[in-house]
C-alpha cells in the first residue's frame, strides 16, 4: 500500500519561469512528472508527484508555476504557488547565477520567515556558472547550495544527499500517534462504530494509522464496535493502557468504559500528531463564550459530498447549538479553500487533517493565532459540547492541566 500524502515530506520547488525547475523534478524523480518546454510558463497548477527518496523514505515532490509569472492569468498561478508554502517541508529555490534578483531573495526570505529548511539549486550551470561573490553571500548564511544541470544530470545525485540531510527532524523524528501512549507489550482497545460514516469494506485513514502506530510500538491492539466493548474488557485478563473511540460514540463510549482506564478518540489524538494540541485545547474553551449569532467556522481537509448524519455538517451545528441555548450563524471551508480574511469568526473547527501533513495543518493554526481567533478540533469540540472534555483528556497531563488551570476563571 502506497504512504499517504500525510505521511511524505513536501518538497517544494519554486523559482522563475524557465529556470529548470520541471526538468530538474523529471531528472530528481528519473520520470516525465512534469512537461518541459522552452516556453517560459509551461507549469500553471502545481504538479504532485509521490516517491520514495532512499533511505529518507517517502516524500512528495510539488512541482509549481514561475513566481514572475504576468497578467491576470499569470497573478492566479503565482497565488497558486503561493499557497504551496502552506504544506511545505522542505524548500528548493531554483534559480541561474545571471537572474538571481529580487525574486529569489523575496522567496528566499519568505520561506526563512516560515522557518521551512531551504535548499539552493543553480541549475544550467553547464550553460553558466553561478558568481563567487553570490555563492560566498549565501554560504555565510549558512544556506545548502547544490550546483546542477538537468540537462547533463550533472549534481543530481548531490542534491539527493543534500535532501536527506536537510530534511526537518521533526520530520525524521515524528511522534507517535498513540503507541507512547501505551507501551510495548501493553494493551489498547480501539473502538471502531460501523455506521453510515464507515466507509463500506474499509476503515477511515485515522484508525488504521492508529492500529499500524501500535504495532510499530509493540504494543496490543483490540479492534471492536461500540457495543462489543464491554465483552472486549470482560476478556482481558489485564485492563488496557488506553481505549480509544471514534468522537461520535464518545458518551456511549465514556459510560461503558470503567473510570480508572484512560479514554480520548482519534480526533483528538490527531490533534497532538498533526497539530498542536495545547492550543487547541485552549482553542476548545472558547465553546463557553458562545452565543446565539456568532459565526462559526467549520473547516474539512477532505472535499467529499457529505451524507445526512455527516459529522461536519450535521451533528456538530446540531450539539453546539444544543450548548450555546441558540443557534449560531455556521459556515464551512472544504479542501484548501480557507477564507482569506478569518476574524470575524468566534471560533474554527477543524478536521483531524488526516490526509494532509503536519505542517499545513500548523499554517492554519498559526494564521488563527495571528488573527486572535481560537481554533479546536472536531473530537475536543464534540467532547467539549458533551461534557467529557476532561475525560478525554486525560492522556495527556499537560494539555489536561491547561483545562484545569482554566475552570476556576470559567
Amino acid at each position: 500500500m502506497k504512504s499517504p500524502k500525510s505521511f511524505r515530506l513536501h518538497i517544494g520547488l519554486f523559482g522563475r519561469r524557465n529556470v529548470g525547475k520541471s526538468s530538474l523534478l523529471n531528472a530528481l524523480t528519473q520520470q516525465e512528472v512534469s512537461i518541459v518546454s522552452d516556453v517560459a510558463g509551461t507549469t500553471t497548477d502545481p504538479v504532485e508527484k509521490p516517491m520514495e527518496l532512499l533511505p529518507l523514505g517517502p516524500v512528495l515532490f510539488i512541482d509549481t508555476a514561475g513566481m514572475d509569472d504576468v497578467g491576470s492569468l499569470g497573478e492566479k498561478r503565482v497565488q497558486k504557488t503561493k499557497a504551496v508554502f502552506e504544506r511545505t517541508d522542505l524548500g528548493i529555490l531554483i534559480s541561474t547565477s545571471e537572474l538571481w534578483g529580487d525574486f529569489e531573495e523575496a522567496t528566499l526570505r519568505e520561506l526563512r520567515e516560515r522557518e521551512i529548511p531551504t535548499i539552493i539549486v543553480f541549475n544550467k550551470t553547464d550553460l553558466h556558472q553561478p558568481q563567487a561573490c553570490l555563492l560566498n553571500n549565501l554560504t555565510a548564511d549558512k544556506i545548502p547550495i547544490v550546483e546542477t544541470s538537468a540537462t547533463t544530470k550533472a549534481g543530481i545525485d548531490s542534491l539527493r544527499q543534500t535532501i536527506l540531510k536537510t530534511a526537518p527532524d521533526d520530520y525524521i523524528n515524528r511522534p507517535a500517534i498513540v503507541a507512547d501512549l501505551v507501551g510495548p507489550g501493553e494493551a489498547a482497545i480501539l473502538v471502531v462504530p460501523i455506521d453510515k460514516e464507515a466507509p463500506k469494506g474499509r476503515l477511515i485513514l485515522p484508525q488504521v494509522q492508529s492500529i499500524r502506530d501500535l504495532l510499530d510500538g509493540d504494543s496490543f491492539c483490540m479492534v471492536v464496535k461500540d457495543q462489543q466493548l464491554p465483552e472486549a474488557l470482560s476478556r482481558m485478563n489485564t485492563p488496557p493502557k488506553l481505549v480509544v473511540t471514534d468522537s461520535q460514540a464518545f458518551t456511549k463510549v465514556a459510560a461503558l468504559t470503567p473510570p480508572e482506564i484512560p479514554l480520548t478518540g482519534f480526533s483528538i489524538l490527531f490533534a497532538r500528531f498533526q497539530g498542536d494540541l495545547n492550543a487547541m485545547v485552549r482553542g476548545a474553551m472558547a465553546i463557553d463564550q458562545l452565543k446565539a449569532g456568532d459565526r462559526v467556522l467549520i473547516a474539512e481537509a477532505c472535499s467529499h459530498h457529505p451524507i445526512q448524519e455527516d459529522i461536519g455538517t450535521v451533528k456538530i451545528p446540531k450539539w453546539l447549538n444544543q450548548y450555546v441555548g441558540g443557534k449560531l450563524q455556521i459556515e464551512h471551508a472544504r479542501g484548501r479553500d480557507f477564507p482569506a480574511d478569518i476574524s470575524s469568526y468566534k471560533l474554527i473547527i477543524h478536521c483531524g487533517a488526516c490526509m494532509w501533513n503536519r505542517r499545513e495543518m500548523l499554517s492554519r493554526i498559526l494564521r488563527a493565532e495571528q488573527a486572535d481567533v481560537p481554533i479546536t478540533n472536531y473530537g475536543l469540540t464534540i467532547a467539549y459540547s458533551l461534557g467529557i472534555f476532561e475525560r478525554a483528556l486525560q492522556p495527556f497531563p499537560d494539555a489536561l492541566n491547561i483545562y484545569k488551570k482554566w475552570q476556576p476563571s470559567s
